[in-house]
């Protein structure tokens, strides 16, 4: 058996699956091996062998996962050759540029167009506020929630359209996507100025017909504030208004005007419907009219077309007198039952009037609670008033009738007592009666 020389080096034994390098300088190459089947690529390392030399360094290490051409050159923690630097120069230079075209095409782009102008200087827009349902009216905060719709239509030539080319004779925009996404026409933006709150609408509509006309369609629930004359509560009428403006567009731009065909259609249905679907509230008549609005801005103010609704209603008082008013009577007239007490009775005589005192007291804090806070008194305060003093009046004359009793003048004290059971009634009838004239002439 023939035995190799010490100075020979082994043969190179390479790994399945590693890279041979081989060549000096410029002609140093990577010979890949292929992997073995019977072993993975962790349990191998990689293998460089320089060709021409007889020295071969081998290096294995079970640790070092298999390497693929690309992965070793730009995912290699040895040191980068100028080649792999240059690779990598060129891909950020590629990058740059796809980056600067796309953002230069971007900005090349036109900017989309908003809403057109309007078609006309001015333009007339017929419109009309219904109102479906009054839902509730608050006293205390002087406003009202209704059910409303807004109706308005108008004329522009540029949306006019041939029915038997685009095979229909109405173009029909209906939701909230298609009448903010794909109506593309003009249209007033209707704003109610006295509505308090965020009400988005339940329903909205758009129709445009072959010559041009464009009819717009609005419904929501709208909360509004509104100025309440409460001076003859519970007899009182209010008169409900919902103040619409086009919003952004001034008189020499938009005029509003009011549309009698549903003008002529709100009377009617106040004619047919007496009431409406709110508790103690009768409807009397709804109207609409034209008008101008004037808007304080910095440098002076701005005049707005307005279109005013009024709804009238008249309070149902008969649940308010039944329960608050007569009751109130009843008890001053109780009150005065002391003019028939025994003249020497001043404790019970100053309780009966005490208590007819306290109780007034209690009406008042129960109505403040349901009324709006006032510089000004309604026909139930002065009735409250009234009865106060009536009844607070019976607490001196008790005292005066003790102090005849102690003197001796007992005849005196039963005729001012004789006397009292006529004069505090007829005096407390006089005085309600004037102050219901008054609201009378006031009304």
């Amino acid at each position: 058996m023939a035995r190799e020389k010490p100075n020979d080096p082994p043969s190179p034994q390479l790994a399945p699956g590693g890279f041979m390098e081989q060549g000096t300088g410029s002609e140093r190459s990577e010979v890949p091996v292929p992997f073995s089947n019977s072993r993975t690529h962790s349990e191998y390392g990689f293998a460089r062998a320089v060709a021409g030399d007889l020295s071969v360094r081998t290096l294995l290490t079970a640790s070092e996962p298999r390497r693929y051409p690309i992965e070793m050159m730009f995912f290699s923690t040895e040191p980068r050759t100028a080649r792999h630097r240059l690779a990598l120069g060129w891909l950020v230079a590629a990058a740059i540029l796809l980056l600067g075209f796309t953002a230069g095409k971007a900005t090349a782009e036109p900017l989309e167009a908003g809403m057109p102008n309007p078609p006309a200087r001015p333009t007339k827009v017929n419109c009309a506020i219904l109102i479906l349902d009054v839902i509730d009216i608050d006293d205390v905060n002087e406003s009202f929630e209704a059910e409303v719709a807004l109706l308005a239509s108008w004329h522009d030539p540029r949306l006019a359209f041939d029915a038997e080319a685009e095979g229909t004779p109405v173009k029909i925009f209906q939701g909230g996507f298609q009448f903010a996404e794909v109506f593309q026409g003009w249209w007033p933006q209707l704003v109610i100025i006295n509505e308090v709150g965020l009400n988005p609408p339940n329903a909205i509509k758009i129709e445009v017909y072959p010559d041009g006309r464009v009819r717009y369609m609005e419904q929501r629930n709208a909360m509004l504030e509104t100025p309440m004359d409460l001076h003859d509560f519970p007899f009182d009428t209010q008169r409900l208004k919902a103040v619409m403006i086009p919003f952004g567009n001034r008189k020499e731009d938009v005029i509003l005007e009011v549309d009698q065909e549903f003008a002529d259609a709100t009377n009617e249905f106040v004619r047919r419907e007496k009431s409406v679907n709110v508790a103690g509230w009768d409807l009397q008549k709804l109207d609409m009219a034209a008008g101008e609005t004037a808007i304080s801005v910095i440098n002076g103010s701005r005049r707005f077309s307005s279109m005013v609704t009024t709804i009238t209603l008249k309070r149902r008082s008969g649940q308010i007198v039944w329960v608050v008013l007569f009751p109130l009577v009843v008890l001053v007239s109780v009150v005065w039952s002391i003019f028939w007490v025994d003249i020497d009775s001043l404790p019970d005589r100053l309780n009966i009037s005490f208590i007819g005192v306290l109780t007034i007291v209690a009406y008042q804090f129960v109505l403040l609670e349901d009324m709006p806070r006032m510089s000004y008194l309604t026909f139930t305060d002065l009735v409250l008033l009234i009865s106060f003093a009536m009844m607070s009046a019976t607490i001196p004359q008790s005292i005066l009738i003790h102090s005849l009793v102690r003197k001796g003048k007992q005849r005196e004290a039963r005729q001012i007592d004789r006397t009292c059971r006529w004069l505090f009634p007829v005096t407390y009838l006089l005085l309600l009666g004037g102050v219901a004239f008054y609201f009378l002439r006031l009304t």
